[in-house]
């Protein structure tokens, strides 16, 4: 897909090729630099949305927030309407647009929220000698609606998602213990073990992103998605939002390490 080493890259350069038209996961880009989810909302619905991350912290752990119209971020340097891979338009809640540049869509009203991401944590596994399958496997990571609703927030309420990492069995209690270090980019796993106890039928049919493998000796484990509150958009049908395409990260100008917890 690339031709260079994306791990290798600075947030500036990994921002100007998407702003040139790249699209592609970012699970594994820009190595100690940290990643965030994205959700534009007008004035008139940011404070639900405030209070909705306030209410629901694992899934929604709020790195960043703009004033109406600001198209960069203290964490994000870049143009948040074009240096994104991808991302997604709605209107009444439903996906309207998926493109590479929002500029069209933007309008002056809009309040950016950075929710921290579990990309971030992904390092810390790999030094771990923890397996990351959707980088081993170069797909996006799998992302599944759950039946655990989040605490509903004024007009915006919407169902858990969560993020799968296929873990060996042996290696689950390091996974847990290291990601519970990052408690500003969800943290621990929400689940580890049986699908079924999320509401999640099938592993191989993924609301968001791509199915990966889970091999013999291997747990499904699960954490907390920042792609919620866009799934709270499509439950609750505000008039109009932009987020990132899922696992199409908001490269930041911050370093992994400054969340983590001592």
């Amino acid at each position: 897909m690339t031709d260079f080493d994306a791990a290798a890259l600075t947030p500036d350069q990994a921002r100007a090729l998407f702003r040139n038209g790249l699209r592609a996961p970012t699970a594994g880009w820009c190595a100690g630099w940290t990643q965030a989810n994205l959700i534009s909302v007008p004035r008139e619905d940011a404070y639900d949305v405030l209070l909705f991350a306030q209410r629901n912290p694992k899934a929604c752990p709020v790195l960043d927030v703009t004033e109406p119209g600001q198209v960069s971020a203290s964490l994000f340097k870049g143009d948040l309407r074009t240096d994104l891979p991808g991302y997604v338009v709605y209107e009444d809640g439903a996906p309207v647009a998926e493109t590479a540049d929002v500029r069209e869509y933007w309008r002056d009203d809009l309040v950016s929220f950075l929710v921290g991401c579990s990309f971030t944590f992904e390092a810390a596994l790999l030094e771990a000698g923890i397996p990351v399958r959707h980088i081993e496997q170069g797909r996006n990571v799998p992302m599944y609606r759950t039946a655990r609703n989040c605490r509903r927030a004024g007009s915006l309420g919407g169902p858990l998602v969560v993020s799968m990492r296929p873990i060996p069995a042996e290696q689950v209690a390091d996974a847990v213990r290291i990601t519970a270090r990052y408690p500003a980019v969800h943290g621990a796993p929400v689940h580890v073990g049986d699908p079924a106890e999320l509401g999640i039928e099938d592993l191989d049919a993924p609301d968001f992103g791509d199915p990966v493998e889970v091999r013999l000796g291997e747990l499904p484990v699960f954490w907390a998605c920042g792609v919620t509150p866009q799934a709270a958009v499509m439950a609750s049908r505000p008039k109009f939002a932009i987020g990132h395409a899922p696992g199409h990260m908001a490269i930041t100008d911050a370093r992994d390490a400054q969340f983590l917890a001592p």
